[in-house]
C-alpha cells in the first residue's frame, strides 16, 4: 500500500464521518419536528439586501407561528415596514396586510405542504423558513446538497446546539440544532452565492412549544373592522422583503 494512499485515507475518513454526522443530526431534527402534531413558536428574521452600489443593508422583523398538522397554519410577521398575517384552515389561504387593512383570499385545499408549494410556485412567495415546517423536511432540505459538514458545537440564545453546514450549487446554508432530547432548529442561515456580496437570510427560533395545542379559533380568519378584500396580487409587503429594500434593487 502506497504512502499516498495511506495519506488519502487519513484525510478522507474524517470527512466522510463529518458528512455522515451532519446528515444524522439533520435527520434526527427532521424526524423530531415532523413528529410533532402541534407547534407554537416565536421567531426573529434578518434579511440582507445589496444596493446597486454594493452596500449591504439588513432588515429585521419578528413574528409568531402556530400549526396543527396536517393542514392548519397561522403566521405573523412584523417589522419596521410591514405587518402581515397568513392564515390557512386547510381549504383557504388568507393574507392580511394590517397596515393597509386589506386582505386577500385564495382557495388552496390540501395539506400544509401543498399550500406552501403552491404559494411558492403560483404566487412567488418563497417563505424560506417554511422548509422547517414541511412534513418531508429532511428530503426537502437535503435535496441538491453537494457537501455537508458537522462543524461542532455552538450556543444560540444560551442554548447549546450542534452546528451544521451544507452547500448547494446556488446557496450555502447552516443550521444550529438544539442538543438533547428535543433537537429543534434554533438558527437557520441561508447565504446566496449567485448575488454579489452574498446576502444572507437568518431565522432564529426564540421559543418553541409542542405541549400546548393552538386554539381552533387560531385558524379561523375574521376580517378586522373596515378591512377591504383585494386581489392577491394587489397586496403589498406579503413577501419577506420590505418595500424599501425592493426599491433599492431597482
Amino acid at each position: 500500500m502506497s504512502v499516498t494512499f495511506l495519506l488519502a485515507l487519513s484525510v478522507a475518513s474524517p470527512m466522510r464521518a463529518e458528512e455522515a454526522d451532519a446528515r444524522k443530526v439533520l435527520k434526527a431534527m427532521s424526524d423530531y419536528v415532523t413528529g410533532q402534531q402541534h407547534v407554537q413558536l416565536k421567531y426573529d428574521v434578518d434579511i440582507e439586501v445589496i444596493t446597486p452600489h454594493l452596500e449591504k443593508l439588513q432588515f429585521a422583523s419578528s413574528g409568531e407561528a402556530a400549526l396543527s398538522r396536517p393542514d392548519k397554519l397561522r403566521v405573523t410577521r412584523t417589522g419596521g415596514y410591514t405587518d402581515v398575517e397568513l392564515v390557512f384552515d386547510g381549504k383557504t389561504v388568507t393574507v392580511l396586510g394590517k397596515d393597509s387593512n386589506t386582505f386577500a383570499q385564495i382557495e388552496l385545499p390540501g395539506s400544509l405542504d401543498q399550500m406552501i408549494d403552491r404559494l411558492r410556485a403560483e404566487h412567488s412567495i418563497e417563505m424560506p423558513g417554511a422548509d422547517l415546517l414541511l412534513s418531508n423536511m429532511y428530503d426537502e432540505l437535503i435535496a441538491g446538497v453537494i457537501e455537508a459538514k458537522h462543524i461542532g458545537h455552538g450556543v444560540v440564545d444560551g442554548i447549546e446546539c450542534e452546528h451544521l453546514a451544507f452547500r448547494n450549487q446556488e446557496t450555502d446554508w447552516q443550521l444550529w440544532v438544539e442538543r438533547g432530547p428535543a433537537p429543534i432548529p434554533r438558527k437557520y442561515v441561508i447565504t446566496s452565492k449567485t448575488m454579489a456580496a452574498a446576502p444572507q437570510y437568518t431565522l432564529r427560533i426564540k421559543s418553541w412549544d409542542t405541549d400546548t395545542p393552538p386554539d381552533a379559533k387560531s385558524f379561523a380568519f375574521a376580517p378586522p373592522q373596515g378591512a377591504k378584500a383585494v386581489e392577491f396580487n394587489a397586496l403589498a409587503d406579503v413577501g419577506e422583503l420590505p418595500a424599501p429594500a425592493e426599491a433599492l434593487k431597482e
